[in-house]
């Protein structure tokens, strides 16, 4: 009977323990365990998972398509070595890169853009090809991406170089190489003739040939057979006369070709030409003649682009050229006119940007006109800086003097017979040289490019 009692009384005291083992916790230090108290079985947690590491998803592949004309050796490799140092940042991109030479680079663009697909990136001049391009819906704004970031990228162009690119205030490209047309001359002639310093207005330009004739100096060379290089004193002086504001409302129709700056021109063609500037027979001269007279030391200026010094010195004699006597001047100002003395006329390269590009081909092409890259296009002789810094890469002299003054450039007007439609560059060589042979008037001159816009200009 006992043994059942205490068999009873063990099992209240086994149960009273359990209970008080599954009770809350007590808000003081429970008292110490008995020494024989059996240890007590560890409970067994669920540990946490750790959280998957979120890994990006790889990017997308992107094929960029670049047409490009420059066959030169070292020039073609060294845009394959941009594209390169490119896909090496960007591993998802390839680049697939076409050079063609200019004529069949032309051609082929044309059947492209016909069938409504253009090369995401490709060569361009500006003006009026690219134009048309752009009106026909062919090419991609731009704008957005120069604008960016406060306008980051737009900031490191020279102001003036970047608007050949632009039409109706967008921008469908950016130039990667930039020149001018400009006076070059020959200092040991202007010192023979008594002139000190190059002439800063047009009224000094005349002045100088007169000093010029009087010693027996051939003022000026013109090629005038190749009706170009006349057509680019015709295009200053209107640049001089009638600023951006002039050309721009012909170009878009809210002007005319026969505006009063447009004749103007014409008439200080006339000025020039009355004091016999030119050399002997430069109605049928070529532009190599021209080269060659002023190579030869044989004239004392030529108005020309920043090829001239070269191609004077491969046309002389020697082979040398006038070396260090050679100068240069920017196109003097008409007094009255309402362009500045910075505005330029000239023309370079560019990348034109195809309207499928994706944002990768419009930042390979920011890439490419980077400071350091314009600054190696410079080193090897096949580019103008058009970017602050990229100048760094220039070592003549005169190259340098060139750049720093289109920098300056606030309004920067592309050749006409590159600005206009090829349609309309046709005639204005053909006037301006009817102009410079005394067959046609300033009027007539301005009245046949003005004809020729109404059936080329929409």
């Amino acid at each position: 009977m006992l043994r059942k009692l205490f068999f009873l009384v063990s099992l209240v005291l086994i149960a009273a323990f359990s209970l008080s083992a599954c009770g809350p916790a007590a808000t003081t230090a429970a008292p110490a365990a008995p020494a024989t108290q059996a240890p007590a079985v560890p409970v067994l947690l669920p540990t946490a998972t750790a959280a998957p590491v979120a890994t990006a998803a790889p990017a997308k592949p992107v094929k960029i398509v670049w047409w490009h004309i420059s066959t030169q050796d070292n020039h073609k490799a060294l845009f394959q070595k941009f594209a390169d140092d490119y896909t090496a940042l960007h591993p998802n991109v390839t680049i697939e890169i076409t050079v063609l030479e200019n004529e069949a680079f032309k051609s082929k663009l044309t059947t492209v853009m016909q069938g409504g697909e253009p090369p995401d990136i490709f060569q361009s001049w500006g003006g009026g090809v690219m134009n048309e391009y752009a009106t026909a819906g062919l090419l991609k704004d731009i704008t957005p991406d120069l604008d960016a970031d406060g306008g980051a990228w737009r900031n490191t162009f020279a102001t003036g170089a970047l608007g050949v690119y632009s039409y109706k205030g967008k921008n469908y490209g950016v130039p990667w190489d930039m020149g001018m047309i400009g006076w070059w001359y020959n200092k040991d002639l202007f010192a023979q003739a008594g002139i000190q310093a190059p002439p800063a207005t047009w009224t000094e330009l005349l002045a100088d040939v007169k000093a010029l004739k009087a010693k027996g100096i051939t003022p000026i060379a013109l090629g005038g057979g190749d009706k170009w290089p006349g057509m680019h004193m015709w295009a200053y002086l209107v640049t001089r006369i009638g600023g951006k504001a002039n050309f721009e409302g012909a170009l878009l129709r809210t002007g005319s070709f026969t505006d009063a700056p447009f004749v103007e021109a014409g008439k200080k063609i006339q000025e020039l030409l009355a004091l016999q500037p030119f050399q002997d027979g430069f109605l049928a001269a070529t532009y190599g003649d021209e080269a060659t007279v002023m190579g030869n030391g044989k004239a004392a200026m030529e108005l020309m682009g920043q090829w001239a010094p070269a191609v004077e010195q491969g046309n002389s004699a020697d082979k040398k050229g006038i070396g260090d006597k050679l100068g240069f001047f920017p196109f003097p100002m008409v007094e009255g006119g309402a362009g500045a003395i910075t505005d330029a006329v000239g023309g370079g390269n560019g990348f034109a940007v195809g309207k499928n590009a994706s944002p990768e081909a419009v930042d390979f092409v920011k890439f490419m006109t980077s400071a350091e890259n314009q600054a190696a296009l410079a080193k090897i002789g096949v580019a103008i800086p058009v970017v602050k810094g990229g100048e760094v890469g220039l070592s003549d002299p005169l190259m340098i003097q060139l750049q720093k003054t289109f920098a300056a450039a606030q309004y920067f007007q592309l050749y006409y017979d590159q600005a206009l439609p090829p349609a309309m560059g046709s005639v204005i060589n053909d006037s301006t040289q009817g102009l410079f042979a005394g067959s046609l008037t300033p009027e007539q001159c301005a009245q046949a490019v003005e004809d020729s816009a109404k059936q080329n200009l929409k």
